[in-house]
Parts: structure tokens; sequence; C-alpha cells
């Protein structure tokens, strides 16, 4: 028990206080709510007590060609401090935008651990995603203040990561739902041998969830087997850790199914892996006081 999940979205109904950014309406918000109220009925029965959320896309702009501001992390914030004791959390700042380094640090005193970033944020393709200078602030910034930079990408993304890894070889990086490997439905060999590359670099980690999106998507997931196994094989127990993506997960699916394919359903993960990948490793990232 005492689990921590990595990976969790939570938004309010009440638009008069969290409007939402441009390019969104009330009917695109499925489901139409998710507090953490909501969250803790499933969290609760599970014995997961602390959670990292991620800064949901509603608050920041649905178009980014036509209006690359309006980057709202407030609600997430006010969870924070709402509930100091159970979240921190990943923000969505704007690679662009002028004194992105100096809002990391404002905000790492606010408890946001890391930073969520992917290719429509910097309007480039795949191969290019991570050219913007303001990613180098970022990746600068991250090195120093121990924020991670949380890549919600696909395996297309992942050259541009190890290229920047080698350039800011102390900032924690972490790979979202194992870089979306088997989205499409198949587990391509030569993505798993991309997102196994990164190992060499020590201060990448990896959520290992998201099973409701990947693969069959079916409950318990154990198609996923070899995946994961590659992954815990070339990181480590030590730098996964496991994530449900809710409310997502429970749209069609149970929490329970996602935890229970790393605590029951994995033979290859013995009792001190279960540990690193359900607690220690985000624990230690996470929540451990700096």
């Amino acid at each position: 028990m005492g689990f921590i999940d990595a990976h969790v979205h939570v938004w309010s109904d009440d638009l008069a206080h969290y409007p939402l950014a441009k390019g969104w309406t009330k009917e695109d918000m499925k489901p139409s709510r998710f507090t953490p109220e909501d969250l803790f009925k499933h969290t609760k029965p599970a014995g997961v007590d602390r959670i990292n959320l991620i800064q949901m896309s509603y608050f920041y702009p649905k178009d980014l060609t036509k209006d690359h501001v309006g980057f709202d992390n407030k609600y997430m914030l006010d969870m924070i401090m709402m509930y100091p004791d159970v979240f921190v959390g990943t923000a969505v700042i704007d690679p662009l935008a002028d004194g992105a380094e100096k809002l990391m640090g404002d905000l790492a005193t606010k408890g946001v651990r890391a930073f969520r970033i992917n290719p429509r944020l910097s309007r480039l393709p795949p191969a290019k995603w991570l050219e913007p200078d303001g990613y180098n602030k970022m990746f600068t910034a991250g090195a120093k203040n121990n924020q991670a930079m949380s890549c919600l990408i696909d395996p297309d993304a992942i050259p541009e990561i190890d290229r920047m890894c080698k350039k800011h070889p102390d900032t924690p990086v972490i790979i979202d739902h194992l870089a979306r490997i088997g989205a499409n439905g198949k587990i391509e060999d030569k993505d798993v041998e991309s997102l196994c590359g990164l190992a060499k670099h020590q201060r990448v980690m990896i959520k290992v969830g998201a099973f409701y999106a990947l693969g069959m998507k079916k409950p318990p997931y154990t198609d996923l087997s070899e995946l994961i196994k590659a992954v815990v094989k070339a990181f480590g127990a030590k730098r996964c850790m496991w994530e449900s993506d809710c409310p997502f997960q429970v749209v069609d699916h149970k929490y329970s199914e996602s935890l229970d394919l790393v605590k029951s359903k994995l033979d290859f993960l013995t009792d001190d892996d279960k540990e690193w990948l359900l607690k220690k490793t985000a624990e230690e990232f996470f929540f451990k006081k700096k």
C-alpha cells in the first residue's frame, strides 16, 4: 500500500472560476469534470495515497497556430495547495515565450516538479521539435531546479530527446505512456529498441502505464508484458514508475485493472521491482524533499 500514481489529470466544470482556453468548449470535456474527490473514489480503495497531477490541455490553446498564449495551470495549482500531502504537479508552459525559465523556478515553489512538453507546443515536426531555443532554456532550468521535462510523444519524436539528453545530461527527463508504443495496435521492435536506447542517459525515466490505450487495449493488458519487460530491463526498475492516466483509464476500464498488471501479472518483476514501480521511483523524484 502507499502506492503513488505518477500521472493523473483533474479538472473542474466550474468554468466561471476556471475558464477554458481558446478553441476548447464545454462539450470537449469528457468526462465533464474529474475533481480530486472524483479521483479519490478510485485511488483510496486501491491503496494509492500520493499523485502527480498533469495539467489538462483544456486550459491551454487548442489551436496553437493561431494563439500561442493562455497556459493556465491555476486549477492544478489550487488542488496542490488544497491537498499538499497528496499532490505534486506537472505544469504546461509556453516553450516559445520569454521568461519560461524564470516561471519554472517560480512554479517549483508551488509544488511543480515537471513540465509537459510535446511537438505540438513547438509547432515543428517530430524530427525538429526540440530545436526552438526556448527548449534549451527549459532544459537548462530543469537541471538547475531538478524539474523534469515530461515528454508526451510518439516513437518518431525519440531521436530529438536523445539529442537533447546528450546536450543536457543533467536534466531529468520523463517519457510518458511508454512513448505511446502500441497506440496503433502494433508494438514494433524498432520502436521498443528506440525507446530503450534512451536508457544510456542516466536521468531519463519512464512512465509505465496508460495501458487502456496501448496494444490490444483490453484488460488484463498482458499483451504489453514483453514491452514492459524490455523497458524495465533497459532502464532498471529504479527509473520506471507506474501511471494510470486517469480519468481516461476509468472511462471504459477499471482503475484496479491498471494497478493489477504491475502488482500481480508480470512474473518477471521481483517484489523489489514492484516497490520501485509502484512507489519508490516516483517518491524519490516527485516527493523527496530537495
